[in-house]
């Protein structure tokens, strides 16, 4: 089945995951989200990336991360902002902080995928893609 929205389709599918506890979750691999995953290892919100499968089928297993005894998952919640159908920039000065800075917004920029932290330090804006917290 062909997916329209392959950015939504990974965070509902990481959302779902780390909602019945799951160790892992598999992803279809594409450019954007290979990148979203690596900003989201780099901010500590999973704890691995690996590629699986040759060919057109490549997938992207992410481990996700929990805390405690308890299993806590580490993300609370992620949250889709441009969509297909509505677009959503920002420029560097209007760049969204998620919950007083505790989350993070990943921006796609012209220098790649991003944290909104990072592209206010780079003095770039771009597309406002999703929040995670």
């Amino acid at each position: 089945m062909a997916v329209n929205d392959t950015i939504a389709d990974m965070l509902t599918r990481i959302r779902n995951a780390s909602l019945a506890r799951h160790q892992t979750t598999e992803i279809p691999a594409t450019r954007m989200t290979r990148s979203i995953a690596q900003v989201l290892k780099a901010e500590g919100f999973i704890s691995d990336i690996e590629e699986t499968g040759e060919g057109v089928k490549r997938n992207i297993v992410v481990t996700l991360k929990y805390k405690g005894k308890t299993r806590k998952p580490i993300i609370t919640a992620l949250k889709r902002v441009s969509t297909p159908g509505l677009r959503v920039y920002s420029n560097t000065k209007d760049l969204p902080r998620v919950l007083g800075g505790i989350g993070i917004a990943i921006i796609s920029t012209s220098s790649g995928i991003m944290t909104d932290r990072d592209a206010r330090r780079s003095g770039v804006g771009g597309e406002v893609l999703c929040y995670v917290w």
